[in-house]
């Protein structure tokens, strides 16, 4: 019997169809969708981010979408938070949550719990940046090899982002990201139904990025990109100026490459971001039902059999 109220989870690369599906979903079952997507929590960030239209978030609210400013900072324990009281308010109206989306490291943390990792310090990280000005990032990935030796062989020296975060937790806690990390937090207290959908053909992904992305041009993305270039308080060290091409179009915009680079740039991070996801998946130690994209009925029929079977045991 299961005592514990049950979620869903429908992950997948970028560009799989967990969008489309989560809409059918939503028609057939008594389900809320919560999103589990990094980019689509930036408001003013719709197109690029391929954020559900206002036709399917019509027919299947998401939660967890525009949710902070492109020059705020959210962490995976803030999604934890957030996610955790929106599956208690979905669960006390009687549904289930149904959560979408492909950052692996939150469905992670919602998971296992969070390490005991501090919290972010602006003027930490300000000070490690003035550093990185100065000396330059390879320095301080350098200066990471001797505190956190594990973190730094798994950084690149050019993530900026990721260095910053790993010095911050030593500076402020005394320990390394390693040590802190080893130590699990609460688990999460639902029984969980897991989904993956991608094409079994990895070559049709490759073809669905770059059509989303020419699409995307289409649809006015250099525009969307072009506002917030001129904001003035936006800089592409930020998380949300880092999203795969966000990051490649505002280095055309600033005259890195033209627009045609800045595309062939764009989809090459794409690409590059769903084989990580798929990575990611494949090594996943939880029990998880594959989906083929190609197969939106019978990968409906799957769900509801699995959901039928938990509920009448629940």
């Amino acid at each position: 019997m299961n005592q514990k109220p049950t979620a869903i989870f429908l992950m997948g690369p970028t560009a799989s169809g967990k969008t489309d599906l989560a809409v059918q979903l939503r028609q057939e079952l008594p389900v809320e969708v919560i999103s589990v997507d990094s980019a689509l929590i930036y408001k003013g960030m719709d197109i690029g981010t391929a954020k559900p239209s206002k036709e399917e978030l019509a027919l299947a609210p998401h939660r967890l979408i525009d949710i902070i400013d492109p020059a705020e900072s959210y962490s995976a324990a803030n999604f934890r938070s957030d996610a955790l009281r929106e599956m208690a308010d979905i669960t006390e109206q009687g549904r289930i949550p149904l959560l979408v989306g492909g950052t692996m490291l939150y469905y992670k943390a919602l998971l296992e719990g969070l390490s005991p990792l501090p919290q972010a310090d602006e003027k930490v990280r300000s000070k490690i940046e003035e550093k990185a000005q100065k000396f330059g990032w390879a320095t301080l990935h350098k200066e990471l090899s001797l505190i956190d030796p594990v973190s730094a062989a798994r950084i690149n020296p050019n993530d900026s982002q990721r260095i910053n975060r790993a010095l911050e937790v030593f500076y402020i806690s005394g320990k390394s990201m390693t040590e802190l990390t080893e130590q699990k937090g609460e688990q999460l207290p639902y029984h969980i139904l897991q989904f993956a959908i991608a094409p079994e053909d990895r070559a049709i992904l490759h073809r669905r990025i770059e059509m989303r992305f020419h699409k995307m041009i289409e649809s006015g993305f250099k525009q969307e990109v072009e506002r917030l270039y001129h904001r003035g308080d936006l800089h592409i060290d930020l998380p949300s100026i880092r999203c795969v091409g966000y990051r490649q179009m505002w280095e055309h915009l600033r005259g890195d490459y033209d627009l045609d680079e800045a595309v062939f740039r764009g989809i090459c991070a794409t690409r590059q971001l769903a084989k990580r996801q798929i990575t990611w998946l494949r090594g996943w130690k939880y029990p998880i039902q594959w989906l083929d994209s190609l197969k939106n009925s019978e990968n409906k029929e799957i769900i509801k059999r699995a959901f039928d079977l938990t509920m009448q045991n629940g």
